[in-house]
């Protein structure tokens, strides 16, 4: 079985001082691929870094999240088109909306978002989406591109309706460690078994989301790769079916197979 960690932050100051432990922990966890996540034109170079540095195991996304919109200006987009064409770089995003926190007015998040995905569009790169308490803004703004690569709906905590409509646009959705904390992620377990197995991406979201029942639980609650089989087990246990995932390059949307076929990066057996 090959797990990727499409999802993961390591570039976060949580990592600086033993990156080099947890890559190997993650592999000798069985995770062959991590993808570290951009959420700024500053963290996406460094992700780049990293990847560059570990190009055995790691890619990178290059993008703005929505947090972070406000920043925005005249040079993110030509600065993130330079970062997406390096061949390591795997995904448009971290992008999306956020009407929960609000960092950053609704107008800025909108038009930064559609902005990025504009950019994936004509570089067809997959992008890589954030949507929190936004879903109705977050589907018109998606709706508008006809032709857009493929996407994954980044850590997914939603209801039914949200997952639904989700996968109505062709997303893959993301899961995270929230399937194993009992008071915040019950019912995601249920709706676990409403998402085709070749639409469903693992992700630590590291160094976040811990998952609450793994035992013992790591120093400081730092969230890392090595701890996604541990999500894995908890999805095959709740869903029924095995699964084995794949490294994170979806095909173009013009070249995807029926729904029926495995397509994303796990693939139901």
């Amino acid at each position: 079985m090959q797990l990727v960690d499409i999802g993961a932050n390591l570039t976060h100051p949580a990592f600086h001082g033993d990156l080099p432990e947890v890559l190997a922990r993650a592999r000798a966890a069985g995770v062959q691929k991590i993808v570290v996540t951009g959420t700024s034109v500053p963290e996406s170079t460094q992700a780049l870094k990293v990847s560059n540095a570990h190009p055995d195991m790691v890619h990178a996304t290059a993008g703005v999240h929505p947090h972070h919109a406000r920043e925005c200006d005249d040079t993110t987009i030509p600065a993130l088109r330079v970062l997406a064409q390096q061949a390591r770089v795997v995904a448009i995003g971290e992008c999306g909306l956020d009407f929960n926190r609000n960092y950053s007015p609704h107008p800025d998040q909108e038009k930064w978002f559609a902005a990025q995905v504009a950019l994936a569009c004509e570089l067809r790169k997959p992008l890589f989406l954030h949507s929190r308490d936004s879903k109705e803004k977050f589907v018109e703004v998606l709706k508008q591109f006809k032709n857009r690569p493929p996407a994954v709906a980044h850590c997914f905590t939603g209801d039914k309706a949200e997952l639904q409509a989700y996968l109505d646009l062709g997303l893959y959705i993301g899961i995270t460690g929230w399937i194993c904390d009992e008071r915040r992620g019950a019912h995601l377990l249920e709706l676990v078994r409403d998402i085709p197995a070749d639409r469903l991406m693992l992700e630590t979201d590291s160094p976040y989301l811990t998952p609450r029942d793994l035992r013992p639980q790591p120093k400081a609650r730092r969230n890392e790769p090595a701890h996604l089989p541990h999500m894995q087990r908890k999805r095959r246990a709740t869903h029924g079916r095995f699964s084995a995932c794949h490294e994170y390059r979806p095909a173009p949307a013009a070249e995807r197979p029926a729904p029926a076929r495995s397509t994303g990066h796990c693939r139901g057996q």
